[in-house]
C-alpha cells in the first residue's frame, strides 16, 4: 500500500509516517518501479503501536526503545511496566503540585472577598495580590 492509504488506515498523517521513517521508528519500505513506498501490513501493525503507545503518555524516545527491544527478540513488558510507574509518579507528582495551587487560589479568593473595592487605591498593585503577599 501507499504512504497514503497507510496513513488513513492507521488515523496519522503522511508527514507523521515520513518523520518516524527518518527517526527510525518505522523502517523504509520497499519502493515500487516508480519510486513510490510500498508498506505491507506490518507497517499498519507497528504504527498502530506507535500511535497507541504515544497516546498513553510514552514519548517517541520511549517507543522506541520499547520498539528496540522487542525488535531484538526480547522481551519488553518489564521496560514497559517501568517506563508506565514513572509516568504514573510524574502525574501524581502534577496533581499534588495543581491541588496545592487551587488552595492556594481558593485561599486568594476567600480573602479577595472580603476586600474593600474602594480602598484599592496603589496604581502599580491590585490589592488581592498585595495582601496575600503580605499574608504569607
Amino acid at each position: 500500500m501507499r504512504i497514503g492509504e497507510l496513513g488513513e488506515r492507521c488515523g496519522v498523517t503522511t508527514k507523521t509516517i515520513r518523520y518516524y521513517e527518518s527517526i527510525g521508528l518505522l523502517t523504509e519500505p520497499a519502493r515500487t518501479a516508480s519510486g513510490y513506498r510500498d508498506y505491507g501490513d506490518d507497517a499498519v501493525e507497528r504504527l498502530r503501536f506507535i500511535r497507541d503507545a504515544q497516546s498513553t503518555g510514552l514519548s517517541l524516545s520511549e517507543v522506541a526503545s520499547v520498539l528496540e527491544l522487542k525488535g531484538s527478540g526480547e522481551r519488553s513488558c518489564a521496560h514497559t511496566m517501568a517506563l508506565i510507574d514513572s509516568h504514573v509518579a510524574s502525574i501524581d507528582a502534577q496533581i499534588e503540585q495543581l491541588t496545592a495551587a487551587r488552595r492556594e487560589l481558593e485561599a486568594l479568593a476567600q480573602r479577595a472577598r472580603k476586600l474593600d473595592p474602594a480602598s484599592c487605591t496603589d496604581p502599580n498593585r491590585c490589592q488581592v495580590i498585595s495582601s496575600a503577599r503580605a499574608d504569607a
